[in-house]
């Protein structure tokens, strides 16, 4: 009885449970991939309003039509290196977790679809990119994307600061 209950309810939405898309940016040299469901909207860099005492990666914070949200610059909380504001310098504002927040990342490339399978495990190596933040890598033609949780990234116990900030 349960098992008729998800087969009909899968039913209606077989061609969305195959494939799933995803929007590309880059930070630094590399190219991520996020689920598009999350991102609410993209708009250029812009000087937030700085929040004493934040961590070096939380930019501050923008009026986003009455919304406080807080803007992390995640190529500063990746230890990317030299940070450069330029005119392809975006901010995807996302909505995880009942909350808005931005990140601040080189450029945004284009939206994807993608199927389970094309989706590599990724192998397990310590970096400044915690794996488990890590869906996956896709290898596209010349271009390797790292499929990372954006949910479980900005709810993680090193972003629990977003919180206090934005609310």
């Amino acid at each position: 009885m349960e098992l008729k209950s998800v087969q009909s309810a899968g039913v209606a939405s077989d061609d969305e449970q195959v494939s799933s898309e995803y929007l590309t940016f880059t930070l630094g040299n590399e190219e991520y991939a996020i689920d598009i469901l999350k991102v609410q909207e993209i708009r250029g860099y812009e000087t937030p309003t700085l929040i004493a005492n934040a961590p070096i990666f939380i930019k501050g914070v923008i009026n986003l039509r009455g919304t406080i949200v807080p803007i992390i610059d995640l190529r500063i909380k990746f230890g990317l290196g030299g940070v450069e504001y330029t005119p392809f310098t975006v901010v995807v504002i996302l909505n995880v977790a009942g909350r808005v927040v931005g990140v601040v990342v080189d450029s945004v490339s284009d939206v994807i679809s993608l199927v389970p399978g094309q989706i590599r495990p990724a192998p397990d190596f310590s970096s400044t990119f915690d794996t488990k933040y890590i869906v996956g890598l896709v290898s596209l033609a010349q271009r390797m994307l790292i499929v990372t949780d954006i949910e479980r990234l900005m709810t993680s116990a090193d972003m629990e600061l977003i919180e206090q900030i934005g609310h």
